[in-house]
């Protein structure tokens, strides 16, 4: 399981496939992206400049094919594998914890 992705819909592009595209940037994954939102969650994001900005974060499910060797933010992250409910544990949004209990309840 994956924590969020947290893109901008780029112009053009739908919020799943932003999504998609989003997962392969920050952990290397490609797969199939559902169309479909599973559910979302706020969080305040803090920008750089010292502000803040809500954001609406909509979750999609996406079934994993291969993760790649490289991708463009492998140096910034560390990718590990976990089940649901370690997943669910580790991140820091419960609407998001929930989410990921429900998603795997429905594929168990």
């Amino acid at each position: 399981m994956l924590d969020h992705p947290e893109g901008l819909a780029k112009k053009g592009k739908s919020p799943h496939h932003s999504a998609a595209r989003e997962a392969f940037e920050e952990a290397g994954v490609v797969g199939a992206v559902a169309k479909h939102s599973v559910g979302s969650f706020s969080y305040e994001k803090q920008l750089k400049s010292g502000g803040a900005v809500v954001c609406e974060v909509r979750v999609f499910p996406l079934e994993v094919r291969r993760q790649n060797k490289q991708w463009p933010e492998k140096q910034e992250r560390v990718a590990k594998w976990l089940s649901a409910s370690q997943a669910a544990e580790k991140v820091k949004e419960p609407k998001l914890s929930a989410i990921i209990l429900r998603l795997a309840r429905r594929y168990d």
